[in-house]
């Protein structure tokens, strides 16, 4: 080897100088640099490392340090959510108040007579025997027994049978304890009105004691007589659905489908002059 080297050692010396005298000639030209690629070949898996070490760190920083904050920012979100949600709904309830007193205004100038006190519905009877409402109002608000309560269009629910000094209990014209009189508007026909077990289940009350001569039509509108001087005359009960024989083939009642959402109503008036 050594003998190698001395015998061509300057053929050697010839060639790299040869080879470097090209490599820098290609340089130059093609603006390559042989050992700049190299470097830049055995640097870029160390800096694909670096980055990824540099992202990992800031993702456990994010987590660290700024967990709190967005938690907060949740919260705020939910917030702002949860207020727009009660926003919506007061503005809901607030055009339904609107139009029942747009309703109660066209009542107002059709009976102006009649003089009410307003209320919502607090309890519903939760027996299959009976059929009433426990409203807000009571004699503090100027509420009394036998006080007709209506819906915003003037339809009958029922009547006032106990006031306290906050609340009432308003039995409604289903319930079988409740009568009173009762006029069919196209005849002009007076019965009673009264509730029945059987049609209470139905949502459905009865005209009863009708005359024999009675000539009702599905659909004849039925109101209060205000016979007696008890309840005022003129309030909208219903209409009538079917005419039936009672079971001694002789008399004869109707089957009458209120006009009021009894058992949805939310709100209600409660009848508490009418000029009598």
């Amino acid at each position: 080897m050594r003998r190698f080297f001395q015998n061509n050692g300057g053929l050697l010396l010839v060639a790299a100088a040869l080879l470097a005298a090209v490599l820098a000639l290609g340089s130059y030209i093609l603006g390559f640099d042989p050992l700049a690629a190299a470097l830049e070949a055995l640097a870029t898996p160390f800096r694909a490392a670096s980055a990824a070490v540099t992202n990992w760190a800031q993702d456990q920083y994010d987590r660290a340090f700024r967990y709190e904050e967005l938690a907060a920012e949740n919260e705020a979100l939910r917030q702002q959510v949860a207020q727009l949600q009660k926003d919506a709904i007061a503005g809901q309830d607030a055009q339904r108040e609107n139009q029942r007193m747009k309703d109660l205004l066209g009542l107002h100038d059709e009976r102006p007579e009649l003089q009410y006190r307003d209320a919502a519905v607090v309890r519903r009877a939760s027996s299959n025997w009976s059929s009433d409402l426990t409203i807000d109002r009571g004699t503090s608000g100027g509420v009394e027994v036998n006080d007709c309560v209506i819906d915003q269009y003037g339809h009958l629910i029922g009547v006032i049978t106990q006031a306290d000094w906050n609340s009432s209990v308003v039995t409604t014209i289903l319930d079988p304890t409740l009568e009173l009189g009762g006029r069919v508007a196209r005849t002009d026909e007076s019965a009673i009105l009264e509730g029945d077990f059987t049609l209470m289940l139905q949502g459905l009350t009865r005209l009863s004691f009708l005359s024999e001569e009675a000539q009702l039509v599905t659909g004849d509108q039925v109101t209060t007589s205000g016979l007696g001087g008890v309840y005022p005359p003129g309030l909208v009960v219903g209409t009538v659905r079917t005419l039936c024989v009672e079971e001694d083939g002789i008399s004869r009642y109707a089957q009458v489908e209120p006009a009021a959402d009894i058992a949805g109503v939310q709100y209600v008036y409660v009848i508490v002059d009418y000029g009598k």
